[in-house]
């Protein structure tokens, strides 16, 4: 018999439309599945399992009489506990949010997920308020590697990265403010998405402001377009969101990448010193795309590392994100985090603006630089995952893990779409991951290049 959590939610759907298996089934399994792992990885905050089948049930009736609710109707789905799923605590790893509060709202991307009748599996493990780029924190503990748990499973969408991988539910919503998707999908062998900003809406906002995306973490490239199609819609309460996507993401996936102008950079410039088995991997990768019919070149964005900028905005928006909290609360908080807060609360008006500033001229660099390149790829990470329960790797001088990040936070600033895909292992068997970015609103073309990887078998991942 197949085992169900080893499916894609679009091989989900045709076997629900088939009557080959229910959604109890699938719900079924990856609830097994969840508490299975939850012992050795530590991927979840709180697994649902009594409402999850109650919704699975729901949607098998409804597929039983040919008149599913909407896209995902029974697909099981996980939730990064930054995201507000009604009816359940948003701790957001931290032991100073009160979990008796009255929790009666979804996220804009949770509610789309909702109306098209999706399962909620459980909520999904993050560092506090998503501040760094793995996933331990105060309240949760340590979320750990599935290809191998004394590693990091990355972060700050650790839990959601590791469940995805494991099988415990083929779809999970992420929040990314500086590779928080990409770092974790990486480092854990899956897809991610960190789409145009805007495209997916966010409420409540972000304290870590504009930097702050929403993305689906998946199998595949096809997954994340279909998750894209029914979260991509505007809603109300963001501001900032950006008005309905000009088609569907699901039906622009096969027009391949043959005639495509592709840069790609191995090093930013010599910037970034990339582990050998990292840079083979995604060598391997470009080569194929080449191969596919993309027109590649080496060559590098024309930025230099923009680190300090991003601090500034990263560090006062942690300042924001905590200023509310009392001595003992602030006591109980990440040492990291609580650090950084008081960095960020030092800045003033204008070093933000100045910071600013450098974030508007990288955007008219890269603007400048996707006239002439459709794409352009690099590794997601220089190196695959360390030591669970540390910020950076031991020995490495990194004391932020900004240090060790370099290839996905300038893409925040700039808002730009960028994916990871995963396209093989070093000698430790850890995932390797490439890095595909393209110029705002083209999250069609991101997606693209990447499903063109899957269909051709090149991909690699999982566990």
């Amino acid at each position: 018999m197949t085992d169900l959590t080893t499916l894609t939610a679009g091989r989900l759907l045709d076997g629900y439309r088939k009557g080959e298996f229910g959604p109890v089934e699938a719900v079924r399994a990856a609830l097994e599945r969840a508490e299975r792992i939850q012992p050795e990885v530590n991927a979840f905050v709180r697994i649902l399992a009594e409402e999850a089948l109650a919704q699975a049930r729901g949607a098998q009736e409804r597929w039983r009489r040919g008149e599913p609710r909407g896209a995902l109707d029974g697909v099981p789905v996980t939730v990064k506990d930054i995201l507000l799923l009604k009816g359940h605590p948003t701790l957001r790893g931290s032991r100073a949010v009160d979990p008796g509060g009255r929790w009666e709202e979804d996220a804009p991307s949770v509610a789309r997920l909702r109306e098209a009748g999706a399962v909620f599996l459980g909520k999904t493990t993050t560092p506090e308020y998503g501040w760094k780029g793995v996933t331990d924190s105060p309240l949760t503990g340590i979320t750990r590697n599935p290809h191998d748990p004394s590693r990091t499973a990355g972060g700050s969408s650790g839990g959601a990265a590791a469940a995805v991988a494991l099988g415990a539910g083929p779809l999970a919503l992420g929040t990314d403010g500086g590779g928080s998707v990409r770092i974790p999908a990486a480092f854990c062998g899956i897809f991610a998405l960190k789409p145009t900003y805007g495209r997916v809406p966010l409420y409540p906002a972000s304290a870590f402001g504009t930097l702050s995306h929403v993305g689906p973490m998946t199998r595949d490239a096809a997954d994340a377009a279909l998750l894209l199609d029914v979260i991509g819609v505007p809603d109300s309460r963001d501001w900032s969101a950006l008005g309905p996507a000009g088609g569907s993401f699901t039906q622009a996936l096969g027009g391949g990448v043959r005639g495509l102008r592709v840069a790609y950079s191995p090093s930013l410039g010599g910037q970034v010193a990339v582990r050998p088995a990292v840079a083979a991997a995604v060598r391997r990768a470009v080569e194929r795309l080449a191969e596919l019919g993309a027109y590649v070149e080496e060559a590098d964005p024309d930025f230099s590392d923009p680190v300090d900028a991003f601090h500034t905005l990263w560090f006062a928006g942690a300042a924001r994100v905590t200023q509310h909290l009392g001595r003992y609360q602030r006591e109980s908080l990440d040492p990291g985090l609580r650090e950084i807060s008081a960095r960020g609360a030092r800045f003033s008006a204008l070093d933000y603006l100045a910071a600013v500033d450098v974030r508007m001229d990288l955007g008219r660099r890269m603007g400048r630089f996707h006239d002439d390149y459709d794409l352009l790829l690099t590794p997601t990470l220089p190196i695959t995952a360390f030591e669970a329960g540390a910020e950076a790797p031991k020995g490495s001088g990194h004391r932020r893990w900004t240090g060790w990040t370099p290839f996905t936070y300038p893409f925040n600033l700039t808002q730009q779409p960028a994916a990871t895909v995963p396209v093989g292992t070093d000698g430790d068997g850890l995932p390797v991951g490439l890095q595909i970015v393209a110029a705002r609103h083209r999250d069609d073309l991101v997606l693209r290049a990447a499903h063109a990887l899957y269909e051709a078998g090149f991909t690699s991942g999982g566990s």
